[in-house]
């Protein structure tokens, strides 16, 4: 294109300005062939004529259009140059606060200096795996891309990291090694990340310091190599630094501090452990306070000291090391303060010997005072014969102090580093490594030293590299896209390298000039880095071992001579390059210079071996102003760095990239209609199209999959564009505006007739007004004159009537008064008369009365006097005594009585005692004849027994009484409890409906408001309780899978490995049992330390305890706040009528459990009776037989058939006990179930010593038969011993003995075990006292208040020790006092079973008499909903159940059919009331599903099946747990399926924990599935065709990184996905409840990815990307609605996006705007908002952007907002689920097992 054609009107174009460097101008008419100037309107309206020079292309460069302004990279500017990339720069920088910016491969970082929220977690994880340019630029993104190209391509990765002195070098280092960290975190538990993050402030203290340009400059160069496993975690890191500055050390500029570590170690010199430093402020010491100032603002020395502890520490540093590194620092500034004084002649110098700074610095470094003395002051000169000692001038030693101090100070800098690597290096094979360099970009001041020298020239090597790179890039791109290379010519700077490294060059000689000037003064000083030997011999003669170790390798210490001086104030000039030379003489001496070379040539060459990745920091001031920026300042650095070298290069090529479709979207408006109807393919399309737009075919080449332009054709294609959208504007404007002027003549027509029509209507209705009031006129008159004349008629009546009215009633008056007066007359002549005859009558009346009254009282006196003389008489007194002498002889009767009773009982004792005394004679005299004759008799043992037998009846008799006694006793205080609780329950009523009373009035006084808003907190409480509650799970399954995986790494061939059928996360110390013990979670933890090791096991247990305890903790908090919650709701009458039924219910099961206490009492005395009996009865009857075979007296027997008669009497009075309380009980019982079924609570609170012996069947029926068979033998005893009963009745004797004389072994060998452990107890406790001995006597060498302090502790130890112990003591005795009362529970059960079977047994055996063995048949009975196992097939059980079922098996049967068969064996096993069967399977049954959930990590069905199955596992243990609060919902059948012996409350919770783990597996799950396609289908694709635009693109869109063929995702992928996530989880019986919160959870995560990427793309915040998010969000509403989930809250969670798509739409000009914006984005921060503003970027011409004094009007509106410090949303965030209850109304007998299981071996109960 000709110049007339680019430079015509309205054309913007940069000019040169002195002051901001480029400024922008407008021409203000078109410029012709031969023009010599341009005439120019400047921003400020000035007129400005500029001279241009066509031929030799001096003219202005041209402006780019304002929609490629801002551009995220500047390689996609249509006009590539220097004013362009300065301006897209400050714009980015100044008007959107955007501190990164592309420039191809180059990442542009601009120091804020200010800390932006934008490098925190969830700022990484939005960046990690994303594609580098899709997000905005950011350093995090250059990490993820060197991250993924090692991870895909296998090369190892290098992120160089160049600028000036405080452009942000070393936080750009930081934060890369930070998102390394984050992302390729260990996956040891060595936290080698942690470590490589704790370098950085150790470097930070010793290498860097304060600079006029910055507070925090490193004055070194290091390359970190991050080394990364095969599974890319970090293993390790190595560090290597170049050119550490030392003249730091003695020397600063002015407003310049020395390094850090010296101001952190003053700041604390006051610490106990630095007493012996002697150091004071920084001020007091010459190298620390040379350079005037010394603190920073806003930093903290001691705080910063602190950290670089803690991370010595971290790095396993020791703390003698660092004392010692601390000493060697502090003896540095006590070298630097020894004052030295020059003597008379000036050629020699003294220290004096009592210097403190010189006795400190040889005391902290362990070395001579006065050797040091000495050679301080001399040197030693060393000829071929001779060695002589010199003195030294003041200012040469001087330079040798300095000089000494620089070598010690880099030699301690050296050791760091080198710990620092072995701290960071690891076993483990390195399979690749990212390197970060952190390096000094090229210096200039007024003043160049050798440092600046060196500085420069490894510039110099990296700006050569840097330049090869690009030029190869460039090079690869378009050799893929098959586009003609042509060389493109770029400044090599070879020949400057050469001259400085080269044979012969700089380095060697230092005395050739170079453009650059260098004052030489020191030049080869530096170089050499020269130390006096005997200084450093002194030093290493330490007695310090580091001291020493510091400089045993430093053995190339050259002495100084005075030959060595450089040309005072010499300059060097480096001219043109010469040839390359051969490298030096591998003999040169290890100078600094050679030193410097050969690390930087090293450098060199792993750069090259690497992929680098290129960070340039730019300062854009000098005076640190946060948010400033200087052109001239920023210039400078763009044109060092190499940026404005790569525009170069990018413009000497085909900078501006197209795809064929992008550019066919983008420029369609310039294409013809015939063009696109010929053909389909785009490709042609956007050829001849641009053939015929651009005439010069060198301007653009067509690639494989893209079209390449030169600078500045897409800014003509856009001016094409916008011309075209321009004339379509005019053309739509005059048509519209025709339109407007036509639809505007209609309408003023018809309102002229509109108008006409109601104007004559109004003349005709206001006529037809005129006559129709004429007519109503006349009317009203003749009306009125009507009305007037009957209103006088009218009057005058009126008047007459009243008149007659008043005289008529004057005249009835005065009659009505005359009647009344005589009738009044006559009633007070009546009441006069009547009262005068009442008067008289009473007055006769009083008479008579007390005529009456003095007769009477005479007679009464008569009859007194006679009564008194009858009292007198003896007669009287017989009449008396008549029925008291009868009493008396019925009593008298009755002693005689009991005393003939009392004579025969004890004649009848005296007979059975003479009895047995001759029987025990007898039997004596049989014993001696058997011993004589060696036969063995038992009938002294026969008696004995009997005799034992007869003294434990009677201590069971007295046991009894003194049990009902015990039991009389308590049940009246159990009586007078109750009675106390009731009277108490009656006040706490009272209280109760006195403040039920109050809430009331509180409520009714409240408004509806606060309640709405209390509730809301409650339930906001205890969310945030349950989500810290289920995060503590989370964290408990990642310590647990933690556990595993170093378990599984310690599992080598030669250790022992778990089965495989076992899972590895299998520990019974994580499930509690059925009435566990602290003893039985002993015994697991010790074998699983066995297992696992002490150390992890250790390690592991403590974490699970601290984590069991808080879970429980929560729980408790969970429960009162819902119980809290539910009371509010209760309504108070029904409350009472509760507590009322509660209270008599009390009294009833008290009763109760007192006659079942009772009957178990007497039950287990009938059985002891029972037994007594039947062995009576053989011993007896085999007497019998053998009396009766030796025909002997039958005296013994008479005597044995009494005992057994009153035991048989005694028997059958229990029996009849027994009857008489079962009766009673069985009653108690059925008013117990009509009423509530309730547990009796004295259950909880008594405990009797028989109630848990257990009453055998088999023992009742025995003793029953016995009892038949006496009472039928009775008449006839000599059939007794018929069957040799006494034999068996002495066999079992003898078995009784020999079970006492095992007991007595068993008893034995315990006291033996009781000993030993005595024993070890005493040598525990000698060990313990040697430990305390060896303690107290090294506590005695200790100071008084040392022993003092270590006494308290000691103290604090054990009492912390005593109260763990304790607090064990405690958990054992109540967990064995639920165990007593469980176990209370169950014999209970027991003996009621047993005793409804004795009694079956009883009362057929009552009838019929058991003579011949009959046949038992068993009835067929209905399913039970009980499945029976045999515990060998467990395995088997849990295999074929869970570890090996697969979903699609039971698909057409009943949902969650796993949960309800568990269940089922286990109500099984909890009837038989085996416990160890019952944990066994649900342990088994929890660490299965584990197995398989580990197992199918990644499955969504699998792990929505399991969950599933687990929630309908709890709901069934709670539904069928007997707790009154779940079996609301049951039917009677299932009210039968409840357990009955086991309370399994604390399964239940493990149930709920491992519901929640699969909760947030699943969600994990399903946000992986998710997760990649929600960027491409929320924001990326078109849902409305046509309406997003295209714009220009730049480096990073083609960026290695982006692989070719990704897929793209549209929202329909997202919601076929949604439909199978809600199809599964329907069809496998998922709770309602917990699927909308899965949904809630997943649109959160949708709205939290989206919005992320949305508030990081600059591209994605446009105008048409809103409407896009409003459809797209509208249609997962509609979706949400299609599947009845509107009820699910996801709508809420998706509130912040739908406010940001409604940002992105709103105008944004005014001050109503704003405001409308403030008060509809509620749901987003403050950040947030100012974010999208900035990032927001128009499509087209005709859009504007936001200004800033707009976002400025934002932000003041906004300031009020107490919003979160943080701008992206925590995508990883998940809410707390809740498990609501959900009863199932199946019953457990209609559940059918299918075939398929392979479940046969279970039998239904």
């Amino acid at each position: 294109m000709s110049y007339s054609e680019l430079y015509s009107r309205y054309t913007r174009v940069w000019i040169p300005d002195p002051d901001e460097v480029w400024r922008s101008a407008e021409l203000t008419k078109d410029y012709k062939d031969g023009d010599e100037s341009l005439q120019l309107r400047l921003e400020d309206d000035t007129i400005l004529d500029y001279p241009i020079d066509v031929q030799n292309n001096q003219v202005p460069f041209l402006r780019n259009p304002d929609i490629l302004v801002g551009e995220n990279d500047l390689t996609a500017l249509s006009h590539l140059h220097e004013p362009a990339v300065l301006h897209n720069l400050k714009v980015r920088f100044l008007e959107s606060n955007h501190i990164y910016t592309y420039c191809g491969i180059v990442l542009v970082a601009i120091n804020p200096y200010e800390q932006l929220p934008i490098y925190g977690q969830d700022v990484i994880y939005a960046y990690s795996g994303q594609n580098m340019g899709d997000m905005d630029p950011h350093i995090f993104a250059v990490a993820e891309e060197a991250y993924k190209q090692m991870a895909r391509d296998e090369k190892n990765q290098s992120i160089i990291v160049s600028g000036e002195s405080g452009a942000g070098k070393t936080v750009s280092a930081k934060y890369a090694m930070r998102y390394f960290a984050t992302v390729g975190g260990s996956a040891s538990d060595t936290n080698i990340e942690e470590k490589v993050l704790a370098s950085s402030p150790i470097m930070e203290a010793i290498g860097n310091a304060k600079t006029t340009r910055n507070d925090n400059s490193s004055r070194f160069g290091k390359y970190i190599e991050i080394g990364f496993d095969k599974k890319y975690h970090i293993i390790g890191a190595n560090m290597r630094t170049y050119l550490l500055e030392k003249s730091r050390v003695v020397f600063q500029a002015d407003d310049e501090r020395n390094y850090h570590i010296f101001y952190q170690l003053c700041a604390a010199a006051s610490l106990p452990e630095f007493k012996e430093l002697a150091l004071t402020c920084a001020e007091d010491f010459f190298y620390t306070a040379h350079g005037g100032n010394t603190t920073i603002e806003g930093v903290d020395d001691a705080e910063d000291f602190e950290k670089t502890r803690q991370a010595l520490t971290l790095l396993g540093v020791r703390e003698s090391h660092q004392i010692s590194i601390f000493k060697i620092i502090a003896s540095i500034l006590h070298l630097g303060s020894v004052e030295i004084q020059a003597e008379r002649d000036g050629d020699s110098c003294s220290i004096s010997p009592q210097d403190e700074h010189l006795s400190n610095f040889c005391r902290l470094l362990g070395i001579e005072h006065s050797q040091m003395e000495h050679w301080l002051c001399h040197r030693k000169l060393v000829t071929t014969s001779e060695t002589y000692v010199k003195t030294m001038s003041l200012q040469q030693v001087v330079n040798a102090r300095n000089a000494l101090a620089k070598h010690i100070y880099a030699q301690l800098f050296s050791w760091i580093v080198e710990h620092i690597n072995k701290a960071l290096q690891t076993s483990l094979k390195q399979h690749s490594f990212i390197g970060v360099l952190d390096i000094y970009g090229f210096e200039t001041f007024e003043i160049n030293s050798f440092e600046q020298f060196c500085i420069n020239y490894a510039n110099e090597k990296l700006q050569q590299q840097f330049n090869s790179h690009v030029f190869k890039l460039e090079q690869e791109e378009y050799m893929k896209e098959q586009i003609p290379w042509t060389l493109i010519d770029f400044y090599d700077n070879q020949p400057c390298i050469d001259l400085i490294e080269a044979k012969l060059g700089i380095l060697d000689l230092l005395d050739e000039e170079c453009k650059v000037e260098y004052l030489s003064d020191g030049f080869l000083e530096k170089n050499r880095d020269t130390v006096y030997e005997e200084q450093i011999n002194i030093l290493k003669a330490s007695k310090f071992p580091l001291v020493a170790d510091l400089f045993r390798d430093d053995k190339d210490s050259v002495p100084a001579t005075n030959t060595a001086k450089s040309r005072s104030s010499s300059k060097i000039n480096v001219r043109s390059s010469r040839p390359l030379m051969k490298a030096p003489n591998k003999e040169h001496k290890k100078s600094v210079g050679y030193q410097f070379r050969t690390s930087l040539n090293l450098l060199m060459e792993t750069l090259n071996a690497t992929t680098p990745h290129y960070v340039r920091c730019i300062k854009p001031n000098d005076e640190k102003l946060p948010f400033h920026f200087d052109p001239k300042r920023a210039v400078q650095q763009l044109r060092a760095c190499g940026v404005l070298e790569t525009i170069r290069i990018s413009a000497a090529g085909y900078p501006s990239r197209w795809t064929y479709h992008d550019f066919f979207n983008r420029y369609r408006v310039l294409m013809k209609k015939r063009e696109l109807a010929n053909t389909t393919d785009k490709k042609n399309i956007c050829k001849s199209v641009l053939e015929s737009l651009i005439k010069d075919p060198d301007k653009f080449q067509f690639g494989r999959t893209k079209i390449f332009f030169r600078a500045g054709q897409v800014a003509y294609l856009e001016k094409l564009r916008a011309d075209k959208f321009r004339e379509a504007t005019i053309m739509i404007q005059k048509t519209v505006r025709g339109w407007l002027q036509r639809v505007k003549y209609r309408r003023l027509r018809a309102a002229t007739l509109t108008l006409q029509r109601f104007c004559r209507g109004y003349l005709a209705r206001r006529l037809t007004e005129h006559l129709r009031r004429t007519r109503a006129a006349i009317v009203f008159q003749k009306q009125y004159r009507m009305l007037k004349a009957r209103r006088a008629y009218c009057r005058v009546r009126r008047a007459a009537v009243i008149i007659q009215s008043y005289t008529r009633a004057m005249c009835v008056r005065r009659s009505y008064r005359q009647v009344l007066t005589e009738h009044k007359a006559t009633i007070i002549q009546k009441y006069a008369r009547g009262w005068m005859a009442r008067r008289h009558f009473q007055r006769q009346r009083d008479a008579a009365i007390v005529i009456q009254c003095a007769f009477r009282r005479l007679k009464a006196r008569q009859a007194l006097k006679a009564l008194k003389i009858e009292a007198r008489s003896a007669e009287h007194l017989k009449r008396l005594n008549v029925g008291m002498e009868n009493k008396v002889v019925q009593l008298q009767r009755k002693i005689d009585d009991q005393n003939k009773e009392f004579k025969t009982l004890s004649e009848q004792l005296s007979a059975v005692t003479s009895t047995h005394a001759m029987e025990v004679e007898k039997l004596k005299k049989e014993l001696a004849r058997y011993q004589q004759n060696q036969e063995a008799d038992p009938s002294l043992q026969l008696q004995e027994e009997v005799q034992s037998l007869r003294t434990e009846l009677q201590k069971a008799h007295s046991e009894r009484r003194v049990l009902e006694d015990t039991h009389n006793r308590e049940n009246g205080e159990l009586r007078k409890r109750v009675a106390d609780l009731e009277h108490e329950n009656a006040l706490l009523k009272d209280e109760k409906e006195h403040l039920n009373n109050q809430i009331l009035r509180q409520s009714k006084a409240e408004s509806s408001q606060s309640s709405v808003e209390e509730n809301l907190l409650i339930k906001k409480e205890l969310e945030e309780e349950r989500s810290r509650y289920q995060n503590l799970v989370k964290e408990y399954s990642q310590l647990e899978q933690r556990y595993e995986n170093l378990r599984d790494e310690q599992q080598t061939p030669g250790h022992r490995k778990n089965p495989s059928n076992q899972s590895s996360l299998e520990s019974d110390s994580n499930y509690p049992s059925i009435s566990t013990s602290e003893i039985g979670d002993t015994e697991d933890a010790l074998q699983q330390v066995e297992e696992i090791g002490i150390e992890k096991a250790a390690m592991d247990m403590t974490v699970f305890l601290k984590l069991q305890k808080r879970v429980r903790e929560l729980e408790q908090e969970r429960k009162k706040l819902q119980v809290q919650l539910e009371k509010e709701q209760q309504d108070s009458k029904k409350v009472q009528v509760e507590q009322q039924n509660n209270g008599l219910d009390v009294d009833q099961d008290a009763d109760i459990a007192y006659n079942s206490l009772k009957r178990q009492e007497l039950e287990s005395e009938n059985k002891k009776l029972k037994n007594d009996l039947n062995e009576l009865r053989k011993a007896v009857a085999d007497q019998a037989m053998q009396d009766n075979s030796t025909h002997s007296s039958p005296d013994s027997y008479s005597l044995l058939l009494n005992q057994l008669k009153l035991a048989n009497e005694e028997l059958e009075v229990r029996k009849e006990e027994v009857l008489i309380l079962r009766t009673q009980i069985m009653n108690a019982d059925q008013r117990r179930l009509s009423g509530k079924n309730m547990e009796p609570n004295i259950n909880a609170r008594t405990s009797w010593p028989n109630s848990e012996k257990h009453v055998d069947q088999e023992d009742a029926i025995e003793a029953y038969h016995g009892v038949c068979q006496t009472n039928s033998q009775t008449e006839d005893w000599g059939y007794l011993n018929e069957d040799g009963e006494l034999g068996l009745a002495y066999q079992g004797l003898k078995q009784v003995a020999r079970l006492l004389e095992a007991q007595l072994q068993a008893q034995n060998l315990k006291h033996e075990e009781e000993v030993e452990h005595l024993k070890a107890q005493v040598e525990a406790m000698k060990e313990e006292m040697d430990k305390q001995q060896q303690t107290f006597c090294q506590t005695l060498l200790l100071s008084p208040e040392a022993q003092v302090e270590f006494g308290v502790q000691q103290e604090i130890s054990r009492l912390t020790n005593e109260n763990l112990d304790f607090k064990e003591l405690v958990e054992k005795l109540e967990k064995n006092e639920k165990k007593l009362k469980k176990q209370l529970k169950i014999y209970m059960k027991k003996v009621q079973d047993l005793e409804a079977a004795q009694a079956l047994a009883q009362s057929d055996r009552r009838h019929h008499e058991l003579t011949r063995q009959v046949t038992v048949q068993r009835k067929e009975k209905d399913f039970q909903g009980m499945l029976e196992y045999h515990k060998e097939d467990e395995a088997l059980l849990i295999r074929n159940l869970v570890t090996d079922l697969k979903p699609q098996m039971l698909s057409g049967t009943v949902p969650c059919l796993p949960a309800y068969i568990l269940y089922m064996c286990i109500r099984h096993a909890d009837y038989t009331n085996d416990d160890l069967k019952v944990h066994s399977l649900l342990s088994s049954t929890i660490n299965g599903i584990k197995k398989v959930l580990k197992k199918h990590n990644e499955d969504f069905e699998m792990t929505s099946f399991w969950l599933s199955n687990t929630c309908r596992l709890l709901h069934c243990l709670k539904q069928y747990s007997g707790d009154e609060g779940f079996m609301t919902q049951n039917t009677a059948k299932q009210n039968e399926h409840c357990l009955k012996n086991f309370d399994l409350t604390e399964y239940r919770q493990v149930l709920s924990d491992l519901s929640i783990q699969i909760y947030q597996q699943l969600i994990k799950i399903a946000e992986g599935l998710l997760q990649p396609m929600i960027v491409s289908a929320m924001l990326e694709n078109e849902s409305i065709q046509g309406l997003s635009g295209v714009r220009p693109t730049g480096y990073r869109k083609r960026s290695s990184s982006m692989v070719d063929g990704e897929n793209s995702y549209c929202l329909e992928a997202i919601i076929r996905q949604m439909n199978f996530f809600h199809t599964v989880l329907c069809d496998q019986g998922l709770d309602p409840e917990i699927i909308l919160q899965v949904f809630k959870q997943l649109f959160y995560m949708i709205n939290a990815v989206t919005l992320n990427n949305l508030l990081l793309r600059k591209d994605a915040c446009s105008w048409s990307t809103g409407m896009q998010l409003r459809y797209n969000i509208s249609q997962l509403e509609e979706w949400l609605r299609g599947k009845n989930l509107q009820q699910s809250g996801a709508v809420q969670t998706m509130e912040p996006l739908i406010q940001a798509a409604q940002l992105l739409q709103l105008k944004k000009k005014t001050q109503e705007d704003a405001e409308a914006i403030c008060s509809l984005c509620t749901s987003l921060s403050t950040q947030q908002i100012v974010k999208i503003l900035n990032l927001y970027t128009p499509l087209n011409e005709f859009e504007e952007r936001v200004t800033v004094s707009f976002i400025r009007t934002i932000q003041a509106q906004l300031q009020e907002r107490s919003d979160p410090q943080q701008l992206l949303l925590d995508s990883k965030h998940m809410f707390p689920v809740l498990f609501p209850f959900n009863p199932s109304a199946l019953t457990m007998d209609s559940i059918h097992i299918p075939a398929c299981l392979n479940l046969e071996f279970l039998n239904e109960v």
